[in-house]
């Protein structure tokens, strides 16, 4: 076990190194680039999620390991390619992470909300235009929808409190019923959706999370549903179904 966390990450920008060496590395990692490994790096950052979710710390444990190998995967290809290296991704957070604590590396001062404001600053020196820009387009919709609002927000756009969103969901129910054909269900039912969003986000609730937990919810009943059947649970009529529903909701 390495004694500090310098030399832990060391060792593992070592052995990353070797894998990618072209000559004796692993075929599969030497075969990789950062199109192909993204979508492990997604995955791995639910399974955190999924683990904190479940209190299971040794589980935890794992996932961030697993998380902090698909970063140095992506630093180790785009030090091979000449773009950056690890230590420059490290000390780029380093330094992002002082700068936005002023309150705490700086002068004393600020909080929260200078947070929000020097992001901003971050934003617009980068070159993104717009309240709206640099929301990554790789985001779970959910997310993505909350972020989006959440910048429109800070511009004063937004409904005062959560009648306004409310509403809306039942005037997009409305305009889904009254579409026509697929594509104008479609384009309401993903309006629908984005106030659904917004109306969580005006009542506190975290809709990404809230989604998640109902998934889980649902898995669980639907087990409970097929074990009480004992493996003839297609066979059942769609009243003998509701009954087990019931049962299973009230375990």
């Amino acid at each position: 076990m390495s004694e500090t966390p310098a030399a832990a990450i060391t060792r593992l920008a070592a052995i990353m190194a070797r894998l990618r060496d072209p000559a004796t590395g692993c075929p599969w990692d030497v075969a990789q680039d950062f199109a192909t490994i993204a979508p492990y790096t997604i995955e791995e950052a639910y399974e955190v999620a999924d683990a904190i979710e479940r209190h299971d710390m040794a589980a935890l444990r794992d996932e961030l390991g697993d998380l902090a190998l698909q970063v140095v995967f992506h630093a180790r290809m785009a030090e091979e390619a000449g773009h950056f290296a690890l230590t420059q991704v490290l000390d780029g957070i380093a330094d992002k992470m002082e700068r936005r604590h002023p309150h705490v590396f700086g002068d004393g001062t600020g909080g929260h909300e200078s947070w929000e404001a020097i992001k901003a600053e971050e934003r617009a020196g980068s070159g993104v235009e717009g309240a709206l820009g640099g929301v990554a387009l790789s985001l779970p919709a959910l997310l993505r929808a909350e972020k989006l609002q959440k910048r429109a927000a800070r511009t004063g756009f937004d409904w005062p409190d959560a009648n306004g969103p409310r509403a809306k969901i039942a005037e997009e129910l409305a305009e889904i019923e009254a579409a026509t054909d697929g594509a104008a269900r479609a384009e309401e039912m993903g309006d629908l959706l984005f106030s659904v969003v917004n109306w969580a986000r005006h009542l506190g609730i975290d809709p990404e999370a809230a989604l998640r937990a109902a998934n889980g919810k649902f898995e669980r009943r639907f087990a409970a549903m097929e074990r009480a059947a004992g493996g003839a649970f297609a066979e059942l009529t769609l009243a003998e179904k509701e009954r087990l529903w019931e049962r299973a909701k009230k375990l």
